[in-house]
């Protein structure tokens, strides 16, 4: 944990002058650190993209807030999925800080409580949820550090369905995705975004994956993938994604912080 002392607008000012994210090799392009800011994301902390957000811009979030889904915020000190090392890779994900205000957390209540469904945007707010969900037996406002690693065997308690980037196998960010699919599921998913040549790592294309209501049975959830290019032929989506019902929804951003 890093804390720094003095006004904070000298430390916001201090880290949009002299600050620089994590530079991708994939990304030919030296990038700033406001190239890692979401178009929605509330502070300017972030210094590696929290890639599932950038789907996500006001005009698409008042589409779907028309069609009765809510949008809550928390505040998460969000990690890499991986650091190149394979030995260091071993003990991702670290520890990762997070805020929960008592605004987001009675939302989410609010939908759990009328049969709503939680969507999670990024694997780091499926993390810090469903950490504060096993430490307080219930989710409230709280502050802490989200030290689970979530994978094919854990149940999940709260969250029912995520937005992600798309991520190779074998990272930390995948494994997390086997928390909602089975096996088969994944490995059939990680063939075709392949075969669709989906980009992986940050600033790469996403994917919508649903909780199977029985991972055992190997009933088939609903999974579909996005692809962030302007290119004529747009978005390719399979299977069909399903709208979103009269059921409250609540979609759960993530916010860098340190």
């Amino acid at each position: 944990m890093i804390r720094f002392e003095g006004p904070s607008e000298h430390i916001w000012e201090g880290l949009a002058r002299h600050g620089h994210p994590i530079q991708y090799s994939h990304i030919p392009t030296p990038l700033a650190v406001w190239d890692t800011w979401t178009p929605i994301a509330g502070l300017p902390a972030a210094f590696e993209p929290p890639s599932a957000g950038f789907a996500l811009d006001w005009r698409t979030l008042d589409a779907i807030h028309r069609l009765g889904v809510h949008f809550a915020t928390i505040t998460h000190a969000a990690g890499i999925s991986s650091t190149g090392d394979a030995e260091l890779d071993t003990h991702l994900p670290f520890d990762e800080p997070y805020r929960i205000t008592e605004s987001a957390a009675r939302s989410i209540r609010l939908a759990r409580a009328v049969g709503g469904r939680l969507i999670a945007v990024g694997t780091t707010v499926v993390r810090a949820l469903e950490h504060a969900v096993s430490i307080h037996g219930s989710l409230a406002e709280t502050a802490g550090v989200a030290t689970n690693k979530i994978g094919p065997t854990t149940e999940l308690r709260l969250v029912d369905a995520i937005l992600s980037g798309a991520h190779e196998p074998g990272t930390s960010h995948h494994k997390l995705l086997s928390a909602f699919v089975d096996q088969r599921t994944l490995a059939k998913m990680d063939q075709i975004l392949q075969q669709h040549a989906y980009r992986t790592h940050e600033f790469g294309d996403s994917v919508f994956v649903e909780k199977s209501r029985d991972r055992a049975a190997g009933m088939e959830p609903s999974v579909f993938g996005q692809r962030h290019r302007s290119t004529a032929e747009g978005s390719t989506v399979y299977p069909k994604s399903r709208d979103f019902g009269t059921r409250p929804q609540i979609v759960a951003e993530v916010q860098r912080s340190f």
